[in-house]
């Protein structure tokens, strides 16, 4: 009786798309901390604040 081998995965794409989506995932991620790093601070928004609502009265 000869048993045939037919792979049901292909562990080359697979791992590809995994290296793809690693990659996606740590990009996004240092997009994000980006803008957080780069944000303004308590007291430049407080500031704007202000003379936003003085500038309204």
């Amino acid at each position: 009786m000869t048993h045939s081998f037919f792979p049901l995965v292909n562990w080359g794409m697979g791992t590809t798309l995994i290296i793809i989506f690693a990659v996606v995932c740590i990009v996004l991620a240092a997009i994000v901390i980006g803008f957080v790093m780069t944000g303004k601070s308590k007291e430049e928004i407080e500031k704007q604040n202000e003379e936003d609502s003085s500038t309204q009265l």
